[in-house]
């Protein structure tokens, strides 16, 4: 089921930040991934303006548990601070609501899946085999090894995201982690689909979105043929790892060093 989707403005400007747009990114597409910067406010204008333009069936996000998201109504994203106190975002962790309530708002009608692994099951994955955590391990492969090339460029990634603050031994869990979430994104945005047709728009952070080993990848697995496009979204010119359809660019944000908290 391939979906015409209108072309996209040539500029916006959201949210005081400019980024371009191409109509080509998200043209005939059933899923929709798009990255983000967590905490960068352009990119969430950005995928408001995704979202507004495309006018999914179905929005999975990375943040939402499925209980979370079934509580998500046209009536509650109608008030964005009972939203935020309904949803228990800032016990999460997440950045501030604000700058993600204009999705939800950008297609109010849309069905919101969750696809946030729970803490429990990512210890439980960190400790044992995937395929004891995820239903479907075999068809997303999660029940294999990475080869030896990819396992030791995913380590060292996770270090460095940890400012190289980790013990080895951690490592190897963390890589689980992530591609139990890279897994459990790309099952829900299945689902959403076969669920309601489509179009699907997914929001989740730049790691997940990128097409070598992010959730393009499982989707090619598990639904093999099915229209997908994915955006990046980077800052200052640089462009995140991993390979996209499109990537855009906006300001860098001035935030505190992150290694500060290991020393």
């Amino acid at each position: 089921m391939r979906h015409m989707i209108p072309a996209l403005l040539s500029w916006a400007v959201l949210a005081g930040a400019a980024f371009a747009f191409e109509p080509a990114d998200v043209s005939e597409a059933d899923i929709v991934i798009v990255g983000e910067v967590h905490d960068n406010p352009a990119h969430h204008a950005a995928q408001a303006a995704v979202v507004a333009q495309v006018h999914p069936r179905a929005i999975v996000w990375e943040m939402l548990t499925p209980a979370q998201a079934a509580m998500v109504t046209p009536a509650l994203i109608a008030d964005a601070d009972k939203m935020a106190e309904t949803l228990g975002w800032a016990e999460a962790g997440w950045p501030d609501f604000s700058m993600y309530h204009p999705i939800f708002a950008a297609a109010s009608d849309a069905v919101s899946y969750g696809a946030a692994v729970p803490r429990d099951m990512a210890s439980r994955a960190v400790k044992g085999p995937l395929g004891a955590v995820f239903d479907a391990a075999p068809a997303y492969g999660l029940d294999r090894d990475l080869s030896d090339a990819e396992q030791s460029a995913r380590e060292a990634l996770q270090r460095a995201a940890h400012c190289d603050a980790l013990p080895k031994k951690l490592l190897p869990g963390m890589v689980k982690v992530q591609r139990l979430r890279d897994a459990t994104l790309a099952q829900a945005a299945v689902k959403a689909l076969a669920d309601t047709g489509g179009p699907v728009v997914v929001i989740t952070g730049n790691g997940h979105a990128r097409k070598d080993w992010g959730v393009p990848s499982y989707l090619a697995q598990v639904a093999p043929g099915t229209p997908v496009r994915t955006i990046g979204q980077g800052e200052a010119g640089e462009v995140p790892d991993g390979g996209f359809d499109a990537v855009w660019d906006s300001a860098a944000q001035t935030r505190p060093d992150p290694c500060a908290a290991f020393e």
